[in-house]
């Protein structure tokens, strides 16, 4: 399957709330809830709106995955940019039904190719979440730290993994 990342448009707004209402289960197994009102559509438009102003500022990038017909599959994101300090932090997660399927991977691939104006990125994930790490990992990301900080998810104690890559 061909994917791309797209920047992230106020047209999109409807699409994204249907694709993170239909996954929000499978991804609150790996990374904590948003939280209930993420879920209503008229605050999500407000939330949708705020992140586009960010991006605006060149505070962060938002990046839709698409599959070959147009259909969001994923998201992307280079956040926190901090031109100062050349660092930011990566964020990503694909839908249920796309796992496993080098998706993560190659989405973040895309992303490390396009204009990135820093030379440090950071990137966290959950003990759980091995393919995240994975992902990380495949894309020269390297582990330098597990938080000394437990919290519980869904029964379990996890900790943050966090990971950096130096372009």
């Amino acid at each position: 399957m061909e994917i791309s990342i797209n920047s992230l448009q106020e047209r999109d707004a409807e699409e994204l709330f249907e694709f993170e209402k239909n996954n929000r289960l499978f991804f609150e197994q790996m990374v904590p809830s948003r939280g209930e009102d993420y879920y209503n559509f008229e605050t999500f438009k407000i939330r949708h709106k705020e992140l586009l102003a960010e991006q605006q500022e060149n505070k962060s990038k938002f990046y839709l995955i698409r599959d070959n017909s147009d259909k969001i599959i994923g998201r992307i994101n280079l956040v926190d940019i901090d031109t100062t300090n050349d660092v930011a932090e990566v964020g990503y997660r694909v839908g249920q039904e796309y796992g496993g399927k080098g998706i993560g991977a190659r989405a973040l691939k895309l992303l490390l190719e396009t204009e990135i104006s820093v030379t440090k990125i950071k990137a966290k994930t959950t003990t759980n979440n091995i393919a995240s790490q994975r992902v990380l990992e495949k894309n020269g990301f390297t582990q330098v730290s597990t938080s000394d900080d437990e919290f519980k998810m869904n029964g379990k104690k996890l900790q943050f993994i966090n990971y950096i890559l130096e372009l």
